[in-house]
């Protein structure tokens, strides 16, 4: 099945564990379904890039300014033009098996850049950059997932109005359905700039043994506007493992056993379905190039991450 999109991964609440989803579907995708992913870092708490590397490697990689940040700096601040590939990161993930996982890596540095891109008032610039960004990457890999931070900030919004789709990750409680409806009444603001398709709306960190929980899902899921997924996302501790980088390797079943991986595979199924059955906003790409291959990593695991090489 040939499937190219762009998802924006997106709560106005935070702690709904978005950065563990993105992380687990992009697993998924690579090995279970073959699929070239490339995960966006648009959080300036670089949790999902700090899932997908050891710590020692994201600081080099931050140091020698080959972040988002960076290449964001040079082409929204500076206006001046960047090759993307250079800020791709392969050889990411510690599932054997998830070769096909790419990053564009966060720095802390995103929040200063937002205020100068506020300052100076490159609203339109950014979103024209997000714009040409997306369709270029889409013509290399076959899903792009955008993790975006909690709130709605000038970036988030430029990565909304520019992808194809949007997730909403949230917990089955008060709070963060109503960080859903904030969302929502965000969405329809200004509806001719533009909007990523709702793709649906994932019960995250579910209590299983909650009735509460029960109750906040069953109310969610009832309203159509919501397009629930079929299975919710259970709250485990093996979960929260997984968001913890290892060496050496795991199996993709080693990382996600049991009752949460059952979980993540429906929900990774139901995704490509939907995707399916909604084409990207997007024109079909040309053919695509070959996706940038990483150089084999022989140094130890706390070296530098490789930078993929360009086709």
């Amino acid at each position: 099945m040939s499937i190219r999109a762009s998802i924006a991964i997106m709560n106005t609440k935070g702690g709904v564990g978005k950065s563990t989803l993105v992380l687990a579907l992009a697993e998924t995708l690579s090995a279970l379904h073959g699929k070239t992913v490339l995960v966006i870092d648009s959080d300036a708490q670089a949790s999902v890039s700090s899932m997908l590397m050891t710590i020692g490697s994201l600081h080099r990689l931050q140091s020698e300014g080959l972040t988002i940040v960076d290449y964001l700096v040079a082409t929204v601040l500076n206006g001046q033009p960047a090759d993307w590939s250079r800020f791709v990161v392969g050889n990411v993930s510690d599932v054997d098996d998830a070769r096909t996982v790419y990053v564009l890596p966060s720095d802390m540095q995103l929040t200063l850049f937002e205020r100068e891109v506020s300052k100076e008032s490159l609203h339109g610039r950014m979103r024209s950059v997000i714009g040409s960004l997306l369709t270029e990457v889409s013509k290399v890999f076959d899903v792009v997932l955008i993790d975006c931070p909690p709130g709605l900030s000038v970036l988030t919004e430029s990565w909304l109005r520019e992808a194809d789709f949007h997730i909403s990750p949230t917990k089955a409680d008060y709070v963060s359905v109503c960080g859903l409806e904030v969302f929502r009444r965000f969405k329809q603001l200004n509806p001719e700039m533009g909007f990523a398709e709702n793709l649906g709306v994932v019960v995250n960190m579910k209590d299983p043994n909650s009735a509460a929980d029960d109750e906040y899902h069953r109310w969610l899921a009832d309203n159509a506007e919501n397009r629930c997924f079929s299975v919710p996302v259970p709250r485990m501790g093996s979960l929260q493992d997984a968001a913890r980088f290892r060496s050496p390797e795991r199996s993709y079943l080693a990382k996600y056993p049991g009752q949460v991986g059952v979980a993540i595979r429906a929900l990774t199924d139901e995704v490509l379905g939907r995707l399916a059955a909604r084409p990207a906003r997007r024109p079909t790409p040309p053919p695509a190039p070959p996706v940038p291959a990483p150089a084999a990593v022989s140094a130890p695991v706390d070296a530098p991450v490789k930078e993929p090489s360009t086709a």
